[in-house]
């Protein structure tokens, strides 16, 4: 679900500023001193770090959406979960991964826990294709890929097993709505 520039565009980047203010200097100061231009490179690199350390919290917080207050996470997405996967258990891969995108986090990302989250309900659980998967009170979360935007909750209730995740660990009221009983027969179950 995360979009990112490659990690050397935020370097490549800095190294073009500082030859460009190198060029820009005042006449006569062509050159720098070999530590002074090490200096200044130790410095675009240490703030390049912290930019990077500083975008590695996903804050999960309860917004409300479509199908009622749930848990969002990154651009403000409803979380889901899957009934049928409980203490950590992952049933959820391949095919069924690409309609319901596990919420992942890369090596040094972590999650934080917004107004109305349970901190200590955060959790995470290796997923079998070894990637780290975000759980709340023992459920993997998931996010649903025809939610195209900000409090959108077209999975709500999908073949009587997923559902929008809530802040305090119950499963939302599932509708028996058209919507969900034809979402179901599309094979978004797994």
């Amino acid at each position: 679900m995360r979009t990112r520039l490659p990690p050397f565009a935020a370097t490549s980047g800095i190294a073009v500023l500082l030859v460009l203010a190198a060029c820009q200097g005042p006449a006569g100061a062509g050159s720098t001193s070999a530590s002074a231009s090490t200096s200044a490179s130790e410095s675009a690199t240490a703030s390049a770090s912290s930019s990077e350390a500083a975008a590695t919290s996903y804050v999960v917080k309860v917004a409300h959406t479509s199908a009622g207050d749930a848990l969002v996470g990154e651009d403000g997405k409803t979380l889901y979960w899957n009934t049928t996967e409980t203490n950590g258990t992952i049933v959820c891969t391949s095919k069924c991964a690409a309609i319901w995108p596990p919420f992942t986090l890369d090596t040094g990302e972590k999650t934080t826990a917004g107004q109305g989250v349970a901190a200590g309900w955060l959790a995470t659980v290796k997923r079998p294709d070894g990637k780290t998967q975000v759980t709340y009170n023992g459920h993997p979360l998931y996010y649903f890929a025809s939610d195209t935007a900000a409090s959108d909750a077209n999975g709500q209730g999908i073949s009587g097993i997923w559902f929008i995740a809530t802040a305090n660990g119950k499963l939302a009221s599932a509708s028996a709505s058209a919507k969900a009983t034809a979402s179901a027969s599309s094979g978004y179950g797994y």
